[in-house]
């Protein structure tokens, strides 16, 4: 699951190339001990955050709307995504 971004301590992972079994777009947020699956529309279907881990991704989210979908995109054809910037 190659990383998407980086920033706070919180890892932002996307699956490659997996429409079978993922066909919502969502990303995969790690961070110490904490994993979720976040919709690329900020809702929470599995796992959980702190609160303010979870504002901060969201954040992230909004700011990057255009390049979130577009690695989406990318990664369901089966194209390489570049990493999109971090909160800092």
């Amino acid at each position: 699951m190659p990383e998407l971004s980086r920033f706070y301590n919180i890892l932002i992972k996307m699956l490659f190339k997996d429409t079978v079994q993922h066909n919502k777009p969502h990303i995969h947020v790690f961070y110490n001990g904490y994993e979720a699956s976040i919709g690329i529309d900020g809702e929470l279907p599995a796992g959980s955050l702190p609160v303010k881990e979870m504002c901060l991704v969201l954040a992230w989210l909004t700011i990057h709307e255009e390049e979130r979908y577009a690695a989406w995109n990318k990664a369901v054809s089966g194209i390489p995504f570049a990493k999109i910037a971090s909160l800092r």
